[in-house]
């Protein structure tokens, strides 16, 4: 610009903003939550939604134990979406947070305590005990609630519910008084999953899978009567530990099985050569292999019928020191379980450690043994094994397997030994190795008729789980209800009773004296369960365990001398399987009926929270406790692999949000399919804050020309060009896709969605186009007007729709346009959008527009990208178009600002060779052109009429806008 040429920077209408273009959210999200707590913000919406259709997005408990993990951000996160999409589309949406604070985690924490100062847990008075774990509950709900808020999540953080309150714990006890009170609690002597490290049993959600290195053996069996030519039965076990509780030995009748003879063996095999064995076909080479059998051969067929009534020896009978302690029979029984797949096609039983074993222990009257103590060791008085562990406290294996297995050399009975590594079950607190042991528990028996009046889905607690699945329930993905049937259908009766302190007691008195199935065993008095829930309503379960309460409950009712008091506690699952009854039922946000809206956990849940929160309302309300089920996948690193601590591969939640904040965090939760197992790391998140920043400018760019917008300034639609009309339209399309998404929870659909839109429609299209409008137009002119309109239209749409997923930024963005003491984007919903906003015609129309568009874009990068133009106003190329009515499209608009030329030419004439012509959009040709004329000082157009104007500079529509000033 030379000196003679004025400045005309100052009339042109530049976007004006104080958002910036730098986020800093770390350092500025915590402004956001600080405000949102100085105006009560869930509570003011909560005032909103009066009247409007609840929502109720149950929260299943995290446990009250550790920092944040990834995955429970990912969880709190989704939920939050959930309720607040939900709120926004016109409900009253309401979270409640509640924690799990009861059961073996916080008591073991509890008892490492103890241990380090030499103390006994066992000499601590119980309520000091359970003192000292309630305190560490609390502790970390004051940790996990401030870790969870920053992230975002807005809910009733001010009264979560716990299961640990005075009201929970009474109604829990209240709830296990049903199943007491309707028949469907007993107790039973069963094998369950035992932990000897925590002496305790487990329920199937506390335990998870590891590799194991494990003794496996090949023991023989012989006939007591010298049957079979005196061959022996070959079982195999990698539990050894288990044979001195022998009781039987299984096999399936539909197996074909042999009797063989062993020929030449190794020189150190245990197998005897002309030794008989019984094995199946299918596994006898590899039996004879593992036994270093060198050559064998089949004698014959050997029937089920001669199977059947076989009687065999127990291996250890007679062994020196056993004291007769085996001395007995052993039947061969028929079992379904049996298969072709590993062993000899015989499987060792021993009813009190294993299910399948137990199940065919019941159905023949097979005894039960009592050899293994809650620590995981034998009996004292157990001949020759006497104490030996099979589990150290340590969760190493103790000396239990290798001494049987030395005893089972001595008796002449071992065939064959080894090791196997596979996978078995481990607590997944302790991580140590557990246990089938047969224990005395209590169990809700889920195929007793019950008779409690609830009885419309069914008169099982099973068969109205199942049918509550199938017909109550929506499950997001579909795949979860296969899932959690098949577990439903299978499962054995519900294990209830725990050996442990910290907890819901199983409130409940037994006759002294009495058998499990007498009768009279239980007592069953309304009075004494009312007792009950007062005590536990006003001092919490506490109460349960202070010297006097047995004879206070029973007063009146029963004489205290006759009952014992039930000291084991509740499994934990059952405290959170009765939230919906304390939480959903009692609280005055919650819903009359009990049933939530919606449970969002993991998928491991199936068999966790879904699973016991369904048997636990089965028993008590007759139906499942909730009308959607949404499950989520695990966090995986950016390899695909489990993310450790010994890998150094764990994505902290602080950590990211230290560097990104939190939105970053929350919009990878919205990038990803979380109904499948999904990555993170730090390319991921960079890739994440990338598309942060290419969102906040299009926010940015609204704001900025939206600066000074008034309402007397706004175009009716009828009255806008046909571009902004199209824009209109694509909100309408998009507003349907939005509410769809939401009501499906579809986050990554509705993001990738208005991502594209926002990246695509509006930076790369409207906003290219338009900018010379905002810019250079006059204030009152319609076009620059109705840009605006659009504008704000976008700004209400866009800011809204995305508040859910990036609640922090587009309360920034909101307040830098309507700055207020006490107004914030969540109050606010989605806008209505007006319907008559789709024009179907004119978004056919405007699609070919958009496709010749590409043409002479492309055509002007070729030009750009040869130096013969720096930028496309200096191009005024000439169109060839061969369909009529795509011409007369083009001509019905102003093409060469859609294409930011400074001029261009339509024409019907057939395009020359040279033309350039893309393959995908055939039938238009571009032949380029340079624009002719001056370049105008204000909106850089080159023109021939620039200098010809009051203003020499500047072309007529500057000239005028600058005139009029």
């Amino acid at each position: 610009m030379s000196a003679e040429t004025p400045d005309y920077r100052d009339t042109v209408f530049l976007p004006e903003t104080d958002f910036p273009m730098r986020a800093g959210l770390p350092a500025r999200e915590p402004e956001w939550l600080e405000r949102w707590a100085q105006i009560g913000i869930y509570d003011r919406l909560r005032e909103r939604g009066q009247g409007r259709t609840p929502f109720i997005l149950h929260d299943g408990p995290p446990y009250a134990n550790g920092n944040l993990h990834i995955g429970h951000a990912l969880n709190k996160t989704l939920k939050d979406m959930v309720v607040r999409s939900q709120q926004m589309m016109g409900r009253d949406a309401r979270y409640v947070p509640g924690w799990d604070c009861h059961g073996l985690p916080i008591e073991w924490k509890i008892e490492e305590q103890y241990r380090q100062k030499g103390q006994d847990k066992d000499a601590i008075d119980v309520v000091e005990f359970r003192k000292e774990c309630r305190r560490f509950a609390e502790h970390w709900i004051d940790v996990q609630r401030e870790e969870f808020k920053r992230l975002g999540v807005t809910g009733k953080w001010d009264d979560p519910y716990l299961t640990m309150n005075y009201h929970a714990e009474a109604v829990i006890a209240a709830e296990f008084m049903k199943l007491l009170m309707d028949g469907s609690l007993y107790q039973g002597s069963k094998p369950v999953m035992w932990s000897p490290v925590e002496k305790t049993a487990l329920a199937e959600a506390e335990v998870e899978y590891h590799d194991h290195t494990s003794h496996t053996i090949w023991v023989r069996f012989k006939p007591v009567d010298g049957a079979l030519d005196g061959a022996s039965v070959v079982i195999w076990t990698t539990t050894p530990w288990t044979i001195p509780q022998n009781r039987a030995v299984a096999f399936n009748p539909t197996i074909s099985y042999g009797l063989y003879e062993v020929g030449t063996v190794q020189e150190n095999a245990t197998a005897k050569p002309r030794e008989k064995l019984l094995l199946a076909d299918a596994l006898a080479d590899a039996v004879m292999a593992s036994a270093k059998v060198e050559s064998h051969s089949r004698l014959r067929d050997v029937s089920a019928e001669e199977l059947s009534g076989l009687m065999l020896a127990h291996p250890l009978r007679g062994v020196e020191g056993g004291a007769g302690e085996w001395d007995y029979d052993v039947p061969m029984l028929p079992g379904d379980h049996v298969t072709e797949e590993a062993g000899t096609g015989f499987v060792h039983t021993a009813p009190s450690h294993g299910d399948d074993d137990y199940q065919l222990g019941q159905k023949f009257g097979l005894p039960m043994t009592y050899n293994v103590e809650p620590d995981g060791s034998y009996r004292a008085d157990l001949p020759i094994f006497g104490g030996e562990a099979i589990i150290l406290p340590d969760g190493k294996d103790g000396p239990a397997n290798v001494s049987v297995i030395k005893q089972l050399a001595y008796a002449g009975a071992l065939l064959a030994k080894g090791k196997v590594k596979h996978s078995y079950p481990h607590s997944w607190r302790s991580k140590a190795p557990l246990i089938y042991r047969n224990t005395p528990q209590w169990f809700a028996a889920i195929d007793k008729k019950l008779d409690d009046g609830m009885g419309e889905y069914g008169d099982t607690i099973r068969t109205r789980a199942l049918t509550s699945i199938d017909k109550l329930v929506k499950w997001t993905p579909q795949t979860g209800r296969n899932r959690i049937f098949s577990m439903v259908e299978n499962r054995p009766d519900w294990v209830l009773s725990r050996q442990r302190a910290w907890g819901v007691p199983l409130t409940c008195f037994v006759k002294k004296g009495a058998r499990p199935d007498d009768a009279d065993f239980l007592l069953r008095d309304a009075r004494v369960n009312d007792r009950v829930i007062a005590a536990f309503e006003k001092d919490g379960a506490d109460a349960w365990y202070r010297p006097g309460f047995k004879e206070t409950a029973l007063e009146g009712v029963a004489n205290p001398e006759d009952y014992d008091q039930v000291m084991d506690v509740l499994d934990v699952w059952f405290d959170s399987g009765s939230t919906h009854a304390f939480v959903i039922r009692d609280r005055a946000d919650g819903a009359p009926d009990g049933i939530a809206d919606l449970y969002l956990e993991g998928t491991d849940q199936h068999r966790g929270w879904f699973h016991s929160s369904l048997l636990q309302a089965s028993a008590t309300k007759g139906r499942a406790p909730y009308r959607g089920v949404l499950t989520h996948g695990f966090t995986l690193d950016e390899k695909g692999m489990k993310m450790s601590k010994s890998l150094g591969n764990t994505i902290v939640p602080a950590e990211v949000i230290k560097q990104y904040g939190a939105d970053i965090l929350r919009l990878w939760v919205a990038h990803v399919d979380y109904t499948a197992d999904q990555r993170i790391g730090p390319e991921i998140l960079k890739g994440t804050a990338d598309s942060y920043r290419r969102l906040r400018n299009t926010l940015r760019f609204m704001l900025g020309n939206l600066a000074g917008f008034s309402e007397a300034e706004k175009v009716a639609p009828a009255d806008m060009p046909e571009l902004e009309q199209w824009i209109l339209h694509r909100l309408a399309q998009l507003d349907h896709k939005v509410r769809q998404g939401y009501d499906a929870y579809d986050f990554q659909g509705v993001f990738q969605t208005l991502f594209q839109f926002c990246t695509v429609d509006l930076s790369a299209f409207y906003f290219d186009i338009r900018k010379d409008s905002l810019y250079c137009d006059a204030p009152d002119s319609v076009r620059r007007r109705s840009a605006r309109t659009v504008l704000d239209i976008l700004f209400h749409r866009l800011v809204t729709w995305l508040a859910p997923i990036l609640p922090f930024t587009m309360e920034d963005v909101w307040l830098s346009r309507f700055p207020s003491e006490d107004d914030s984007v969540h109050l606010h919903d989605f806008p209505v959008t007006p319907a008559d906003w789709l024009n179907e015609p004119l978004a056919a129309k405007w699609e070919h527009i958009r496709r010749a568009r590409r043409v002479v874009t492309a055509a002007l990068e070729v030009k750009r990208a040869d130096k013969t133009i720096g930028a496309s106003l200096e191009a005024a190329p000439v169109v060839h178009v061969e369909e009529a009515p795509i011409l007369a499209a083009l001509k019905s608009i102003n093409f060469a600002d859609l294409c930011i030329v400074s001029d261009l030419s339509l024409t019907a004439d057939p395009a020359p060779n040279e033309a350039f012509r893309l393959a995908e959009v055939p039938g238009v040709g571009v032949v380029f052109e340079l624009a002719e004329g001056e370049k105008c000082e204000r909106c850089w157009k080159i023109l021939p009429d620039v200098g010809t104007h009051k203003h020499p500079g500047l072309c007529a529509r500057c000239d005028a806008v600058v005139s009029n000033a």
